[in-house]
């Protein structure tokens, strides 16, 4: 594993430890030439699920879309990492469990959207407005009255 610091390319391991819902394993590393401490997460891959995109192209389930994408609709947001890891983690796992080969990009948005409506309003719109691709202000004011609605 290289140094997210020096690049070097040999760490040890520290510590290891269950990552939340024990489907991963989170280590803390030491690089062996400056001495940095750093954590990586190990989990198993499903190579076996394939993402069917908007387009039509198709490519394997990566759970680090998933996190980039939640990120950033969480950004400046009161959410740590853990959160956000964890929520990551638990659309991962309910993809893979409801889908064997393929499974759709809008399915993998709408179990990310469902859960950031109940988690933050705020980063539920923002991720709609992208994942949606909203044309104009009109079909954001519609999205954010039917979050108003008690049975939204």
């Amino acid at each position: 594993m290289r140094c997210s610091k020096c690049n070097f390319h040999d760490s040890k391991v520290v510590d290891s430890r269950p990552g939340k819902n024990e489907t991963s394993i989170r280590r803390r590393r030491e690089c062996l030439k400056c001495g940095h401490r750093f954590t990586t997460v190990e989990e198993v891959l499903r190579e076996d699920l394939v993402v069917i995109k908007r387009n039509g192209n198709r490519e394997d389930f990566d759970s680090t879309k998933i996190l980039k994408g939640v990120k950033k609709a969480l950004e400046k947001r009161p959410f740590g990492i853990d959160q956000i890891e964890a929520l990551v983690q638990e659309v991962s796992m309910s993809i893979q469990n409801k889908f064997d080969g393929e499974v759709s990009s809008r399915k993998i948005g709408e179990e990310i959207m469902d859960r950031l409506k109940i988690l933050d309003q705020i980063a539920y719109v923002r991720f709609a407005s992208v994942y949606k691709d909203f044309h104009d202000i009109s079909q954001l004011a519609q999205e954010i009255k039917a979050l108003k609605q008690p049975n939204s």
